[in-house]
Order: C-alpha cells, then sequence, then structure tokens
C-alpha cells in the first residue's frame, strides 16, 4: 500500500491532463483491428465562458466515451466551435470591437475551460466554422445543393426594422408588440429575395426514423414539425374580370376534400399576392390596414386557438368548382403563408376554426357531412306545439325534458321519420319548429322544409323572422340557432361521415368519400389527390457580416452565378466598417462586393447576404475526420471508416432545426454522391436542463446562474463531474443544488483515502470476502447496464454504496486479500469515466500499469454475482404470515420443513395437520390447513 497523502485536485488534475496531451492518450486514428465509434456531443459557441449547462451536456457524455473505449472501441470524441453568428456583431457594434477578434478570443478561453474537466478530446480534430479552410466547404456544399437544384432564390417575408433598416433574426425581435432588441422599434414584415434549401424535397424521407434509435420525444416533435397531410389541391377561381386564369386561379390544399360543397367562404393569408388583386376600392383602406397589423404577429401568434379570430372582407368573390357558388373572400391572419398555398376553403360546418369565424362575422355555415354518432335534437318553445306532444313522443319512446321555456327533444337513432309525422299534428299555426344534428329540417304549419342548401336557407330563415321578432337580427340560420344552448353540442363535428347536401355524393359513406372526390376532381380538371406537409424549405440568407458568404455573383447578363469550385473560399473582409444602423458592412463594403462575372469576366457584385449558422453546424460532424483536409470537406479514408456517428449528445431543444438539418443535409449529400447511408447519427439522446437554485432558468438578470469554474477550484473537476452525472436524471435535468455538492466531495474523499491509507491485512473470514465479491460484481453488473442506458445518476449511487461495503470489509480484514485487490481493481476502472484523474492517480500509486483509461472494462462474474440466500414468503391459507431466509439452491421438502417449523407459523397451525403444502420456487410456501 503507498504511503498516504491528501487529496489536492488541483494538482493531481493539472498533472494528468496535461500528461494525457503530451502522450496522444486520446488521440483517435483509424484501427481497423478494433470496432470504432465516434462519439459526438453538440459543440458550443464561443459566447466567452462555458456555463454549468455545457458541462451537464459534456460531462457525462464524455465519461460514456471513455467506458466505450474500455470496452475495445476504438473512440473518436472531438470537440470544435459553432463560431459564426448573430451575438458577435451585437459585441461588434456594442463594444466596438472586430467580431472576429471577439469570437477568436472566446475560443482561447473556452479551449481552457474544456480542458479543465478532463474530458478525452482529441484536440487534433477542432473545427471552427469561421476559420477560412472550414467555411470554404460551406461554400463548396452550397454550390452542390445549387448544381442539383437543392438551392434556389426567390422572394420571401422577412422581419424587417424600419429603423436600423436591416432584417432581423428570430432571436432579435422581442415581446408580445414584436419590437427590435436594439433599438425597439416595432418590426414589420418585408418581401426580400432570399435563399433557400429545398428541405421539402425530403420531407417524406424525413419521416422515416427506422434506421436511427433516436428518442420518442424527437421523433414526435419532427413528425409534427414535418406534418404530413394527405388530402386534396383544388383550384378556386376568382371572380375578376381584371385577372387573367392564371392569374384568377386559387389553388387550396384540404385534408377534406369531401366538404368541398359546404364551402362557405374563402380565406386568404394577408400577405397573399391575390390581395391587393381582388381587393375593391371600398375595402382597400381596411384591408391595408389588417395587413399592416398582421405582419407584426408571430406566426405562433397568429395560429393560436386562443386568439380572438379576426378578418376583412376583400369585396373580392370566388367561383367553388364543386358547384359554381360564388363565395365572398376574406383575409384572415390565421392563415398562413408558410403553411400549404396561404389559402383556404373555409368549410365552417366542420372546422372548428372555420366555425368560430363565420359565427362572428356572420358568414353561412353548410352542414354537408353527416353526424356519425346520430346525434338529433329539437327544441319546442312554450306555446308553440298543442297540448299532449309530450305524451305523443313518449309513446313513440321519444324521451323528453320538459321546462318553463319549453320541451327539449333529443331523437334517438331510427326515430327521426316518426318526429317527423308527429310534429306537423301538434305545432300551432304560427309557429315553427327545427331538427338540427343529423337531419337538418325545419317544420312550419303549412310543411317540412329541409335546410340542404344556401337558397333553401335564404328562404327558411326569412320565413322564421317573419313569424318570430326575437330572430330578427340572426344573419344566418346556423347563428339562429346558435342562440339556443341545448343545440350547440349538435351543431358542428368534424368526424367523418355519411356525406349530405352534397349534390351527386349525397349519401356516401365516409370511409369512401375522400378517394372518390379526389378522383372525381381530377377527371373534371379542377383538382387531384396530393399531400401535403408543414415543413417548409430552409431559408438561408441573412443580411449579416459573420456568417460564410454566398457564394453567387450577380450579372447583368448571366443573372445569379456560382463561384466556381477553384476559387472558394470567398473570404469575409477583414477591413469593415460597423454602422450604428447595424446594417451589413457587406452592402457597404467599398470594393469587396465589386467583382467580375465568372462566365462573361465583366462587373459584377457578389451576393452580401451570408449563410444560416445552421448551415455551418450541419456537417460540423464531418469536418472533424479531418479538418485539415485541402482536397474536399473530408478524408474519404476517415470518413469509411468513421461514419456514422454511433452517438450523439445534447439538447432536445435543437429537435426541429438543427437535427431536421442535419438529417436534411446527409441525405442530399448521399443522393449527390458525397456520403453514404441513409442517415448521419445512429444514436441520438438528450441530456435535461439544469435550472437555478430557485428552480428558474438560469440567467444572469436573476442572479442564479453557476460558474463551473468557481466549482473547479473548490472542489476540482472529478468532484463536479460527478455530482453532475449524480444530482438529477441526466435526461430530465433539475434545480440546481449548491450543498448537495457536500456529499460527491466526502464520496471522492473517502475513496481517496480508502485506497490510498495504509491498511490492516488480516484473516478475514470466508463469508467477508465472499460477500465482498458478491457485492462488487454486482455493483459492476449495475454500472455497466446504467453506462449502456445513460441512467448515470445510479451509477453514482453504486459506486458510493459499494464504498460503504468495501469499507467495512477492510474494517474486517480484507485488506490484503485476493478479494480485496480485485475489488480495489474493479473500483477503479468503473472510477475511472466517472473521475478520470483521481482514478488516475490512485491507479499509479497501487503500481498498476499506465494508463487505467488504457485498461478493459471488467468482465461480471454471475457467479460470484448471485445471491446465496433468498427470502421465501410462507402463507397460511392464502395469507402472508412469514418470511425466512433460506438458501438459493435450497430443496423442495428442506424449505417446507423450514416454513412448517417457523415459530411465527406453529400459532396459525394449532396442533392441526395441514392438509397441503406448496412450493413456489424462490418465492413462497403456502400452507392450507
Amino acid at each position: 500500500m503507498p504511503e498516504h497523502q491528501e487529496y489536492n485536485p488541483a494538482e493531481i488534475e493539472t498533472k494528468w491532463q496535461q500528461r494525457w496531451e503530451e502522450d496522444g492518450l486520446y488521440n483517435a486514428d483509424i484501427d481497423k483491428s478494433k470496432p470504432k465509434f465516434y462519439a459526438l456531443t453538440m459543440l458550443p459557441y464561443p459566447s466567452g465562458d462555458l456555463h454549468i449547462g455545457h458541462w451537464y451536456a459534456m460531462t457525462p457524455s464524455d465519461a460514456r466515451a471513455r467506458y466505450m473505449r474500455m470496452r475495445g472501441y476504438n473512440v473518436m470524441f472531438p470537440m470544435g466551435f459553432d463560431a459564426f453568428g448573430l451575438p458577435a456583431e451585437n459585441a461588434a457594434i456594442k463594444n466596438n470591437i472586430h467580431p472576429k477578434e471577439w469570437t477568436y478570443a472566446n475560443i482561447v478561453r473556452m479551449r481552457e475551460q474544456l480542458r479543465t474537466m478532463g474530458s478525452m478530446y482529441d484536440w487534433r480534430r477542432e473545427a471552427v466554422s469561421s476559420d477560412p479552410k472550414y467555411y470554404h466547404w460551406s461554400q463548396w456544399y452550397f454550390n452542390k445543393l445549387y448544381e442539383n437544384d437543392l438551392a434556389y432564390r426567390k422572394m420571401s417575408p422577412v422581419d424587417w426594422c424600419p429603423n436600423c433598416n436591416t432584417t432581423l433574426a428570430r432571436e432579435q425581435v422581442w415581446g408580445e408588440d414584436r419590437h427590435c432588441e436594439r433599438c425597439g422599434t416595432p418590426v414589420i414584415k418585408k418581401d426580400l429575395e432570399q435563399w433557400f434549401f429545398r428541405t421539402t424535397a425530403y420531407a417524406e424521407e424525413l419521416l422515416d426514423f427506422s434506421p436511427i434509435d433516436w428518442p420518442d420525444r424527437v421523433v414526435t416533435l419532427q413528425t409534427n414539425w414535418i406534418g404530413r397531410s394527405e388530402g386534396a389541391e383544388v383550384h378556386f377561381t376568382a371572380d375578376s374580370e381584371d385577372l387573367s386564369e392564371e392569374e384568377a386561379r386559387i389553388t387550396v390544399f384540404t385534408t377534406r376534400p369531401d366538404t368541398l360543397w359546404g364551402a362557405t367562404f374563402m380565406v386568404l393569408a394577408p400577405e397573399h399576392p391575390l390581395v391587393e388583386k381582388i381587393t375593391t376600392a371600398e375595402q382597400k383602406e381596411l384591408v391595408h390596414d389588417y395587413v399592416r397589423q398582421a405582419m407584426r404577429q408571430t406566426d405562433i401568434q397568429r395560429e393560436s386557438a386562443e386568439k380572438e379570430k379576426s378578418g376583412v372582407f376583400t369585396g373580392g368573390y370566388a367561383i367553388n368548382p364543386v358547384n359554381g357558388e360564388r363565395i365572398p373572400i376574406w383575409i384572415a391572419d390565421y392563415v398562413l403563408m408558410t403553411y400549404g398555398t396561404g389559402a383556404i376553403m373555409a368549410v365552417p360546418a366542420h372546422d372548428e376554426r372555420d366555425f368560430e369565424f363565420a359565427l362572428k362575422f356572420g358568414l353561412p355555415i353548410l352542414p354537408v357531412i353527416d353526424r356519425p354518432d346520430g346525434l338529433t335534437k329539437s327544441f319546442a318553445p312554450a306555446g308553440t306545439v298543442k297540448p299532449g306532444f309530450a305524451r305523443a313522443l313518449e309513446d313513440l319512446g321519444i324521451p323528453t325534458e320538459e321546462h318553463e321555456r319549453g320541451l327539449y327533444v333529443t331523437i334517438p337513432m331510427g326515430q327521426l321519420e316518426n318526429y317527423l309525422e308527429v310534429i306537423p299534428e301538434y305545432l300551432e299555426q304560427n309557429a315553427w319548429n327545427e331538427i338540427v344534428g343529423t337531419g337538418w329540417y325545419f317544420i312550419f304549419s303549412d310543411g317540412v322544409f329541409e335546410w340542404d342548401s344556401h337558397e333553401s336557407e335564404d328562404r327558411i330563415l326569412a320565413r322564421c323572422k317573419e313569424l318570430e321578432s326575437q330572430v330578427a337580427g340572426a344573419r344566418t340560420l346556423m347563428e339562429m340557432l346558435w342562440g339556443e344552448e341545448f343545440y350547440r353540442d349538435a351543431l358542428y363535428h368534424h368526424e367523418y361521415g355519411t356525406m349530405i347536401h352534397s349534390g351527386e355524393f349525397s349519401g356516401t359513406p365516409g370511409d369512401v368519400a375522400v378517394q372518390q372526390v379526389n378522383e372525381w376532381l381530377e377527371k373534371r380538371g379542377v383538382g387531384k389527390a396530393a399531400i401535403n406537409y408543414r415543413l417548409r424549405d430552409w431559408l438561408i440568407s441573412r443580411q449579416r457580416y459573420w456568417g460564410a458568404p454566398i457564394p453567387i455573383v450577380y450579372c447583368p447578363e448571366h443573372g445569379a452565378v456560382r463561384i466556381p469550385d477553384d476559387q472558394l473560399p470567398v473570404l469575409l473582409p477583414d477591413d469593415v466598417e460597423w454602422l450604428p444602423t447595424g446594417e451589413s458592412p457587406l452592402k457597404l463594403h467599398p470594393t469587396w462586393r465589386h467583382t467580375t462575372c465568372p462566365i462573361c469576366d465583366e462587373p459584377a457584385v457578389r451576393e452580401t447576404d451570408t449563410m444560416d449558422t445552421f448551415m455551418c453546424s450541419s456537417w460540423y460532424h464531418l469536418r472533424y475526420l479531418s479538418p485539415d483536409y485541402d482536397q474536399g470537406p473530408f478524408d474519404p479514408d476517415e470518413y469509411d471508416y468513421w461514419m456514422p456517428v454511433d452517438i450523439y449528445t445534447g439538447g432536445i431543444e435543437h429537435a426541429t432545426m438543427h437535427l431536421i438539418y442535419t438529417r436534411f443535409f446527409h441525405k442530399a449529400g448521399r443522393d449527390m454522391g458525397i456520403m453514404q447511408g441513409p442517415e448521419p447519427m445512429s444514436q441520438l439522446r438528450n441530456q435535461g436542463i439544469i435550472l437555478g437554485e430557485d428552480s428558474e432558468k438560469m440567467s444572469k438578470s436573476r442572479g442564479n446562474v453557476i460558474a463551473p469554474d468557481e466549482l473547479v477550484a473548490r472542489y476540482g473537476a472529478d468532484t463536479v463531474r460527478a455530482y453532475l452525472m449524480f444530482f438529477a436524471r441526466w435526461d430530465l435535468g433539475g434545480p440546481w443544488n449548491s450543498s448537495g455538492i457536500e456529499g460527491t466531495v466526502r464520496w471522492i474523499r473517502r475513496t481517496w483515502n480508502l485506497f490510498t491509507e495504509p491498511g490492516q491485512t488480516g484473516n478475514p473470514a470466508q463469508e467477508t470476502t465472499r460477500a465482498l465479491r458478491r457485492k462488487v460484481h454486482q455493483t459492476l453488473k449495475q454500472v455497466t447496464h446504467d453506462f449502456e442506458t445513460f441512467e448515470f445518476n445510479t451509477i453514482i449511487s453504486a459506486l458510493m454504496e459499494l464504498l460503504n461495503d468495501m469499507q467495512k470489509a477492510r474494517d474486517d480484514g480484507a485488506a490484503g486479500s485476493d478479494a480485496w485487490d480485485e475489488a480495489v481493481d474493479i473500483y477503479l476502472r468503473m472510477l475511472a469515466p466517472v473521475a478520470p484523474h483521481v482514478a488516475e492517480e490512485i491507479w499509479l500509486k497501487l503500481g498498476k500499469p499506465y494508463s487505467i483509461h488504457a485498461q478493459s472494462w471488467p468482465e461480471v462474474d454471475q457467479k460470484a454475482a448471485a445471491e446465496e440466500q433468498i427470502t421465501l414468503v410462507v402463507q397460511v391459507n392464502g395469507k402472508v404470515r412469514d418470511r425466512i431466509s433460506v438458501p438459493v439452491d435450497i430443496g423442495e421438502e428442506e424449505a417446507k420443513e423450514l416454513a412448517l417449523s417457523s415459530t411465527a407459523i406453529a400459532k396459525y397451525l394449532a396442533d392441526n395437520e395441514p392438509r397441503k403444502v406448496i412450493l413456489v420456487p424462490g418465492k413462497l410456501v403456502n400452507i392450507v390447513v
């Protein structure tokens, strides 16, 4: 046993970090004699300081990578920096410092902090996205996407600050009033020419998660974000002589073509290009004001179910292609240009949002799908029916409820015809009765009228107003009926059912209606079956300086021309001037913007937009393969060996942007012959979020931020690593507890003391060494399982528990025995991924070969781990009366005999001879008396 020294984490950790780096212990090179394992954790943005959230994401991921290395894998665990982005520009304006200078100073700082973790990063593979040798290949990828029609340019609405004269990224728009974070001016929407990647070309494939092991929550988030809907594209026509046939076409996507006959109005997104053309002079001012207001809202605000419905009539009309009906065209902010076609057919009888809108604005609502549940109601106000009506209905088996206001009737399925026969006999002369829900009838003293069209609605409503002054203000039949609360659950539904009031399709069952209508639409050339996706193409243009320049020039003769690959990279100029307005200095640079056309060599101008930083982070895992390779984005030999990524760890907040973009990028690259395989990352695991001690999200303004550097200085990196793995379930996170770390401090120090203090050797009892080996191998079995399943907190608790047992075993004289030496060896190997520095130090102090991190993971001795004793439950007549401890291999007769001889059981037998004794091996003995 080595001479005891005090535990000094600062000294130990610095020493080993330097030694590991000098020795290249964690360098990952191609080695075909071993199975490869590419472990990747999301790279940080160089903001200047690592926070505890970075450590929470990275250190458990590092521990797992170390574990896989000990399992015999050739593990690559790289690190880099997602270095382009908006914060650098804000710092440039605020502090008068160049974004490049600010960024690279932060990288130096964060690189030092990352090293203090003791992580097994292969720093030779570091990639920084703002290095020209990196964004050279971002531009090269752009060219490849452009060549394959996956990059294109079009007009698109953006958030625009009219004071700063610049586009704002989503994170720059603050507050419910949507103002510019920089100057406080309310933002507006503005159409600009923007570059896009055609992510929608891969929408269907992106919904296939079968090749990958990703969390269900991420799969659900991506599935909903992509939003696949089956239905039909239907062509309505604007009723305007001023528009050509093509201009007048309004295509809508609907998942319910079976409801087309119930389309009573159309709604366009406020930013729809047709709005200005169809708006009448009388409505222009109202429409203009509404559009301006809608443009200041986010898509989330506009789609909110809680938001009060608003809209404006354009004065224009459209023709419904299935019945020739002329229906009004409105604009409303709940319709978005970013979903579908920016136009909807409104079927208020079977769409809740349309129903609310139509009620508010008095627009017609015509039911065209029968209720599958058969709910049918009628209300006979007091004085409208003759005495005996309720009795007549009850005789037919139709239940009624009498109230002061009148008679409420819920008509059972199959009784509608009976009701229609009875009601005319009892209806008073100047009254009417209606049937709603299943079958829509109005019964007057001179006949029964079915509500099955707009024309019949007009006649029925006029007749009702003649008879009852209280409904004179009703604009539609549905508005009149909605006034009766008893009816409300029967007036609207969105289920599939038999088509009604739909011309030749009336009576078509709901299970075939959509298919038959689609075929009918296509045959007449007014629509076709279609699949729609909520996913939009990826807008990559940013009116920013600090990003990868888009390699395009604009030539008066040849238009948009890509920069040839052999002229890449297009370098960002360093000599830029920052104006208080925040406009991109690339637009204002005196020389950089001006160039020549690669085709004709005539004067041309560069694209001054830079690429979205998600472009850089969509392929960084490939640049890690060979960050200095200059013949392509990666060395093919490295790709063939290391890809795909075996485990990717990071926050779930990236589920619907970065992770979708990365998958798109890989699939597009595969189809272009650059990459291989269906997916870039085989397995994904997400960590939770660390909250402040006040259970709020950590932020400087709240004063609840935890600085890892201070914790490392006070306790050492190993303690911080272990506590981050222990204090919460890694996938859930939780509030930080400053006092909780003290328990981890004590555990690390107890481990140090137990293994470095001289111990008294003795002659331990056989039971002591057997129990020690059993506990060691049981713990090894659990820790191995927990590393495989990312259950890091239980790894630490298991090691803490084992340490207690080892301390007891040493006190009982186990030190120096073979069982003790095995226990120490296995314990340190299990500890090594968690607390790499202290494990390495103790390992070497014990005279073992350098390095513990190059040792193999121990194998579980299943025989040693097996329990020697088990507990049998003893029942008398099925009721538990005792529990006895018996050898695991006890025979049937011996088990029964021990159960019968139990003193606790004797009083229940009371000298009675048991009729039967039943043994369920390993579980219980049941004595029947």
